[in-house]
């Protein structure tokens, strides 16, 4: 990997108020608290009210980025927001946050990598920061997943909750937060996780053309358990860090059940991964930033720390990096 000259200097979260409990599904499908929390830990997500769009939770991220930390906005000059639940097509959620905030010189856009979207935003932004083609990028990741889940299926509808993660990339070439990167497409795959819109094929197959997501559990489970391991194992090899040198692994909070598993296979314990599964479900690309968010407000991500965010899903798309973690709160 080419040296890189960008540092996180600002993250910021936003849930909505609104909750989805394990008893309120019950009501609404056949199931129950104990079914839920033994196959997928999860006891609650977050479900964004009448009113509330991916570029909401966009918005009060950044927001809730800029209260707590010594940073200003107003010369960043790229905005990526990766979502899969825009408010439209076109504009961009990414020019939408543009323009609340008045960013006058931004290249904006949106970018589409599903649950691996955050990680392969800050790549992105990363690329683009140690090029020297830009100085300051804005990386969110933004969900608002129960527009697009089916509340009759009881598979996926107990998976899925809403949320916003933002983070602030600068150039800053003493003292980059980024040290590794590995990522990969299964293409073949894109069958078992999707969202239709204009086609109503995929790869030559009839699909679900509802605009609901529509997973196959069963093999996106297999997918990940097979290849984040060797992906975690190949970014180590790559910055030659040894896995006891990590002090957190933050992958992407789909199923707790499939974290552990995911775990077991890397020889990472629990004790050291962070989710944010338990109580705000499966966001999508916000799970990260919302999980190692968690991790800095219970105190235990400290400065200087070596963390692996790893994302996974639709696509079949994944991308894993290796960050030391800088970034200092206002005091």
């Amino acid at each position: 990997m080419i040296q890189s000259k960008a540092r996180i200097t600002g993250m910021g979260i936003y849930t909505p108020k609104q909750k989805l409990t394990n008893d309120h599904l019950k009501e609404m499908v056949d199931t129950s608290d104990e079914w839920i929390v033994q196959r997928t830990g999860m006891k609650e997500r977050r479900i964004a009210g009448e009113g509330e769009y991916t570029s909401t939770l966009a918005i009060q991220a950044v927001e809730n980025l800029l209260n707590r930390y010594d940073v200003k906005i107003e010369d960043v000059d790229a905005i990526i927001v990766s979502t899969t639940t825009p408010d439209h097509f076109f504009p961009s959620v990414a020019c939408q946050v543009q323009d609340y905030f008045h960013i006058d010189q931004a290249a904006a856009f949106d970018l589409s990598a599903a649950c691996a979207g955050f990680t392969y935003g800050l790549h992105v932004a990363n690329g683009l920061v140690t090029s020297g083609l830009h100085k300051k990028i804005l990386v969110i990741g933004a969900e608002v997943m129960s527009r697009i889940t089916d509340y009759t299926d009881r598979a996926t509808c107990v998976l899925f909750g809403d949320g916003a993660g933002a983070m602030l990339v600068e150039y800053d070439e003493h003292n980059p937060s980024f040290l590794g990167c590995h990522y990969g497409t299964d293409g073949s795959g894109g069958g078992n996780l999707y969202r239709s819109n204009l086609s109503n094929t995929l790869s030559g197959k009839e699909i679900n053309s509802s605009g609901n997501l529509v997973q196959n559990g069963r093999e996106v489970y297999r997918f990940a358990v097979r290849t984040i391991p060797k992906g975690v194992e190949a970014l180590l090899k790559d910055t030659s860090i040894s896995l006891s040198d990590v002090n957190w692994f933050i992958p992407h909070s789909a199923n707790l059940r499939m974290i552990e598993a995911i775990c077991a296979k890397t020889d990472v314990s629990m004790d050291k991964t962070l989710t944010s599964v338990q109580y705000c479900g499966n966001t999508s690309s916000a799970s990260i930033p919302l999980a190692l968010n968690e991790g800095i407000m219970t105190g235990k991500v400290q400065d200087n720390d070596l963390l692996i965010l790893y994302g996974f899903g639709g696509g079949l798309t994944h991308c894993g990096l290796l960050i030391k973690w800088t970034c200092k709160e206002k005091s």
